[in-house]
């Protein structure tokens, strides 16, 4: 596949905190020291991740490669502690994390930040190995290191803090009135520059965007025959990569850590995390969700990536949840070529596009590119992830992806499904178009809201998004999560054949749901939005059919070996 030779991981990192315990990063207060905490800085990192982000590396470049930062799990601990105490102490102007390029970033985004100037001693710096050059120090991408600015008369009571958790606090400069940032070692100056050069000014890319004019990916290897029983390729669906349950990962990890969790992964479609902290009557919980398809956004990078962010949307109306802002990872190859310039643009617009429409902000976002080798450019590949805010945490405590024995099953909303760009369509090996069907965005999101208030309500206790596998996975997955079977019966005025309803049945599209509850409840959510109800979840197999014509049934037992595919791969 795409990513063999660029294996990627996008991890997001959710924290909560008191609005009156925010610090900004922003560099203040001429005359303040500048505190380096945390880690001893080495040479692991240099140009790691700022290389990862400009520079396509091949096989014969293995010594260009960057140095993997070396980790210290422990460090980072009582890092984020002694943090934590000072800034529940009030004793810091100002605190930023060292990420890529280590110093020269944060250093100059804090002086940038305050409009301010900064002068660094990197003599003393504390190190981890012998013989750095200046430049060495000030672009490590040493771990377990934060940056403070704190002002004299509080010095003693941060080092303090500092000698307690057991993390190193060193001055190594002062925040000045220049607006340049000056690098010594000792007394000689090394480096001296506006700090405006290294933030609002630096170089800018100036991209040829040019869509190709066919696809630019070969058609995955196919591992399924085309064929006309139901049972065939559901099975086959359950059991693929993308949507074969993900339990061996997950639950290698604690999930409830922290006694705050509602909902558990493979729960809803959303995980829901309760506020412990005194909420002032707002929100007593949030969900996170996260999402990216990078197949659909290599057949068409404006809509793939519209689809990527109104499902996240879609995940969290499924828990009851309204979306507050958006960060994101963008995972594409080397801009500097026309195609993937062109990939890089439109999925930028397309994300920006579906989220004015919704009304949500970005709040951050990074990218990962160059991600190409031999074999080609991985699929362009923009991940989302999303919070949404519940004024009741008890209304997503009852809600999931389970069936419950003799509820109404239905959908709702008006999805568009094609079989083009689908998992169905990957496992046949099918060519990957070059475009998708344009999506009402205003339609999905009024479907979004009317979810979003029944779940809120307590009147649906089932709430699916239907995303890979299109209707029937997102059913044979309701299934599965509640130990149930469903018998299922699409409206049609005669019996088609079954080519006939295969999209209807495994095409993928955005804006539709399985939802299931009480008849009335149904009924009352069919006032508001489109909904079609399909039938009734029990039984021991899931058994479709439409205008009278049966389609066959699928016990659950095989769904369910099927759905543990990758249990062998970590067994």
């Amino acid at each position: 596949g795409p990513y063999e030779q660029n294996c990627l991981v996008n991890a997001m990192c959710l924290g909560i905190a008191p609005k009156e315990r925010l610090i900004r990063s922003a560099a203040a207060g001429v005359g303040n020291h500048l505190v380096l905490m945390g880690a001893r800085t080495g040479r692991d990192g240099i140009g790691g991740a700022s290389v990862l982000a400009s520079a396509e590396l091949g096989d014969d470049d293995a010594d260009k490669r960057p140095t993997v930062q070396i980790g210290d799990p422990f460090e980072e601990k009582k890092v984020m502690e002694a943090c934590l105490e000072l800034l529940d102490r009030d004793l810091l102007a100002s605190l930023q994390d060292l990420g890529a390029a280590g110093l020269s970033s944060s250093s100059s985004e804090m002086a940038s930040g305050g409009k301010v100037g900064l002068d660094i001693d990197v003599a003393k710096v504390p190190l981890r190995e012998e013989g750095m050059e200046p430049f060495e120090i000030m672009v490590s991408e040493s771990q377990e290191r934060m940056l403070a600015v704190v002002e004299p008369e509080r010095l003693e009571e941060v080092r303090a803090v500092c000698e307690r958790w057991e993390v190193r606090c060193t001055v190594i400069g002062a925040v000045t009135d220049t607006r340049r940032l000056r690098v010594f070692e000792g007394e000689e100056l090394v480096g001296d520059m506006p700090v405006e050069a290294l933030v609002d000014d630096c170089p800018l890319y100036d991209l040829a965007p040019q869509r190709p004019e066919a696809q630019i990916y070969p058609a995955p290897p196919r591992v399924l025959e085309p064929s006309d029983d139901l049972a065939t390729n559901l099975l086959a669906l359950l059991g693929c990569a993308n949507i074969a349950s993900r339990r061996p990962l997950f639950e290698q990890y604690d999930a409830i850590v922290q006694s705050r969790t509602v909902r558990r992964p493979e729960v809803a479609d959303a995980a829901v995390l309760a506020l412990a902290h005194d909420t002032g009557g707002g929100p007593t919980a949030i969900a996170v969700a996260i999402d990216g398809n990078g197949r659909r956004v290599a057949c068409d990078p404006y809509w793939g990536t519209a689809e990527a962010v109104l499902e996240c949307a879609s995940n969290l109306a499924c828990v009851g949840a309204e979306p507050l802002g958006l960060t994101n990872c963008l995972n594409f190859g080397n801009p500097e070529r026309p195609h993937i310039a062109w990939q890089l643009t439109r999925s930028v617009e397309g994300m920006a596009d579906a989220l004015a429409a919704l009304g949500v902000p970005v709040v951050g976002g990074n990218v990962s590119l160059y991600n190409q080798s031999g074999d080609g450019p991985i699929y362009p590949t923009p991940v989302v992830g999303m919070v949404g805010a519940l004024p009741d945490a008890a209304a997503a405590a009852e809600v999931g992806i389970a069936f419950r024995a003799g509820d109404t099953v239905a959908m709702v909303g008006t999805p568009d499904p094609s079989l083009a760009g689908s998992e169905l369509a990957k496992l046949r090996g099918e060519e990957l178009p070059t475009e998708l069907a344009e999506i009402d965005i205003a339609a999905v999101g009024r479907t979004q809201e009317a979810v979003r208030d029944a779940v809120r309500a307590g009147e649906l206790r089932t709430a699916h998004d239907m995303a890979e596998g299109g209707l029937m996975t997102a059913i044979a997955e309701c299934c599965l999560a509640g130990g149930v079977g469903a018998t299922i019966e699409f409206p049609a005025d005669a019996p088609p054949a079954y080519a006939d309803v295969e999209r209807f049945l495994f095409g993928e599209g955005v804006g539709g749901f399985v939802v299931a509850g009480p008849r009335e409840a149904i009924d009352r959510l069919a006032e508001r939005v489109p909904t079609d109800v399909l039938g009734v979840a029990g039984g021991d197999e899931l058994t479709v059919a439409a205008g009278g014509a049966s389609f066959g049934a699928v016990p659950l037992a095989a769904m369910r070996d099927a759905n543990a595919a990758l249990a062998t791969a970590f067994a």
